[in-house]
């Protein structure tokens, strides 16, 4: 079961962290260059709603596979290096951001995109642009400390 559990642990921050990376960096300069208001608002609505029930799986799974990884693999919180302690804080403090992203402004960004309030429509999407946008930072750092936290915290 650890290793399927460190699998799929793996594979849920690639998908949240690697689908933030892409859309802004990737997706979001082109749209902001190619498209009028009307069209990248929707746009965006659109790629929301196909992106955010894969990143409602990866925070299950993350939280679901990291606690039981802790508990299964480590033998409870007290025998975790502090880098597993900084990442699970990170990864919380991610999960928090996503849902006030999905529960707030993304919902209204999906109402006035439905009633072509372009206006407010763009003051959501920017909301949304800001808190992707730390939450990628965040995703990054916690990459890191995955992968290199045991040598960078003895």
């Amino acid at each position: 079961m650890i290793p399927l559990a460190i699998s799929l642990h793996v594979l849920s921050s690639v998908i949240w962290v690697g689908g933030m990376f892409f859309a802004y960096l990737v997706l979001r300069p082109i749209a902001a260059i190619q498209f009028e208001p009307p069209q990248r608002l929707t746009l965006w609505s659109n790629v929301f709603s196909k992106f955010f029930p894969w990143v409602w799986v990866a925070v299950v799974l993350l939280i679901g596979t990291g606690f039981w990884l802790i508990t299964n693999k480590f033998g409870g919180m007290k025998n975790v290096g502090v880098h597993i302690h900084i990442m699970m804080s990170m990864g919380i403090i991610m999960a928090l951001i996503f849902m006030h992203v999905f529960f707030a402004p993304t919902r209204k960004l999906a109402k006035a995109v439905a009633e072509s309030n372009w206006e407010e429509a763009g003051k959501k999407l920017a909301q949304i642009r800001i808190l992707i946008g730390l939450n990628l930072i965040i995703g990054v750092a916690v990459v890191v400390i995955a992968t290199s936290g045991r040598y960078l915290f003895i």
